[in-house]
């Protein structure tokens, strides 16, 4: 177990200097102008180890959600007449639809947690280190959960590997992992909270698909919380400065981790349209309902 371990570090770490050398020199649409020019989409080598090193049955959902992400990276921010989006958004959310679907015949309904694990990881992306940080701090608690129950600890160390490897130049803003490496990075959690989940559910009286999709539901929480005090400082001066939500809550917080970014607004446009819903009642702005109904197309 340990030499895959080892092995998923170090062609992680190799691959992540290859990548960002080779995108650098490309000129390609996946070098950004982004901190004076960063390559983007450099995730794909911890994708690589992870794919490689995951077993078989649950790297099928990695390899999945990776060309959808990885074609996200490619197509960018473009759009068509023909979509109210932008295609890249499509590529993504046809990816967590697969996600989910064929994930249900692995893990049964946390498929449907598992594929929404994208979103936080995607918003943690938006800040140098901090989606690195959720995934090193998760994989160790699921090693913390794992230990004592004489559990597998093997997915959490292959994807705790994958990432150390990664992870130095991403901390410091060199290099960006992109929609594949975050996407992958969130399956790849999801899955190991699955398998953890389960093992405890076949050991009670819940089975292993309830236990499975409770153990998900439980550690997804706790990502958003996560995500969401890493991001704190950033996310204050986003949500004041960008949104216009004065004095954000913790809640805030975390309704921009699990419902922020391109793809919930395109939700909340499609649910509220062109309505702007104002939330009065302390209670409702400690949770965070001003950011969960924040909606940019609203007439103001």
């Amino acid at each position: 177990m340990y030499t895959e371990i080892i092995l998923s570090f170090m062609i992680s770490a190799i691959l992540t200097l290859l990548f960002s050398w080779i995108i650098k020199k490309s000129s390609s649409s996946l070098y950004t102008s982004v901190r004076g020019g960063t390559p983007r989409a450099v995730g794909i080598a911890p994708f690589i180890a992870i794919l490689l090193f995951l077993p078989l049955n649950y790297s099928y959902l990695v390899a999945l959600i990776g060309i959808f992400a990885f074609l996200d990276d490619l197509i960018g921010r473009k759009k068509t007449k023909m979509l109210p989006f932008e295609i890249g958004q499509l590529s993504r959310g046809m990816g967590m639809l697969a996600v989910a679907v064929i994930g249900f015949f692995y893990v049964g309904p946390a498929s449907i947690l598992i594929a929404l694990m994208i979103q936080p990881l995607n918003i943690a992306d938006m800040q140098p280190g901090a989606a690195c940080s959720t995934v090193i701090i998760m994989c160790i608690l699921a090693l913390i959960l794992a230990v004592p129950a004489g559990l597998s600890i093997y997915i959490p160390l292959v994807v705790l590997a994958a990432c150390i490897g990664y992870a130095p130049l991403d901390y410091k803003g060199k290099i960006m992992m992109g929609e594949i490496g975050n996407h992958s990075f969130a399956v790849a959690l999801g899955i190991a909270y699955a398998v953890l989940g389960g093992v405890y559910g076949s050991v009670s009286s819940m089975g292993y698909s309830i236990g499975s999709f409770l153990g998900v539901l439980a550690l997804f929480i706790i990502t958003l919380f996560v995500i969401s005090f890493i991001r704190r400082k950033n996310l204050n001066i986003f949500l004041e400065e960008k949104l216009d939500i004065k004095n954000p809550y913790f809640g805030d917080y975390i309704m921009d981790v699990l419902t922020g970014g391109g793809l919930g607004d395109l939700i909340r446009k499609i649910i509220l349209g062109k309505r702007e819903i104002i939330i009065k009642k302390h209670l409702f702005k400690i949770l965070g309902f001003r950011r969960l109904f924040y909606n940019p197309h609203a007439y103001k």
